[in-house]
């Protein structure tokens, strides 16, 4: 059996149109997926980048299309009251509970179902109640692991979400979801120099 890490923050629509397509992707695969919680704005952080939301044509941009995509598939989608939005307690919670599907679904439910602020109090602190944590939430040993999985993230070449990781390879983003599943078949494509010759540093302008 192969096995997926989907490494994901709730902040990104991205993250959630790919955690509701992935069943449909994996379908007839024998694949288990291991549910990884990110903060993107320490990836952000690593590698010099900004978020979508942060440059206003692009955020404008980006929930049209996620919009657009998500009625494409028949996925509920609204967009929070405020966004950006500080995802930290989202992420905290999720492996404070164990993040297995139906605790990852719930968090993505409560940001992206509703378009109430996803970070207030009063709806933070029901989750919680409803998802019963194993453990705090607000621990040291829960944030410490999250900052670790983050950097863990960032070393094996993770810049975003949705990330998946399979065999050593990361494949990026909801348009990646084909390729993803063709790997899993053992596409021919994989097998050849391409992957490796692509990926290789190249000599060119550098702006920074």
């Amino acid at each position: 059996m192969k096995r997926i890490v989907f490494h994901f923050d709730v902040v990104s629509p991205y993250a959630w149109l790919a955690f509701e397509r992935l069943p449909q992707v994996l379908e007839g695969c024998s694949v288990e997926v291991e549910y990884r919680p990110l903060l993107l704005a320490g990836l952000l952080q690593r590698w010099g980048n900004v978020g979508p939301a942060e440059i206003e044509p692009k955020r404008a941009w980006t929930f049209r299309h996620v919009h657009w995509l998500a009625a494409r598939h028949g996925i509920v989608l609204d967009t929070p009251a405020s966004h950006p939005f500080n995802p930290l307690p989202l992420l905290r919670l999720a492996l404070a509970c164990g993040p297995n599907r139906h605790v990852v679904e719930s968090l993505f439910r409560h940001v992206w179902v509703g378009g109430a602020e996803a970070d207030d109090a009063g709806r933070l602190a029901a989750l919680a109640a409803q998802l019963a944590p194993v453990r705090s939430p607000d621990g040291a040993a829960v944030k410490a692991e999250l900052r670790r999985l983050t950097e863990a993230a960032a070393e094996a070449g993770i810049f975003g979400v949705p990330s998946f990781e399979l065999d050593g390879r990361v494949f990026w983003g909801l348009d990646a979801l084909p390729m993803l599943r063709e790997a899993l078949l053992g596409g021919a494509w994989f097998d050849g120099p391409a992957w490796a010759a692509e990926g290789a540093p190249r000599p060119g302008v550098k702006r920074r």
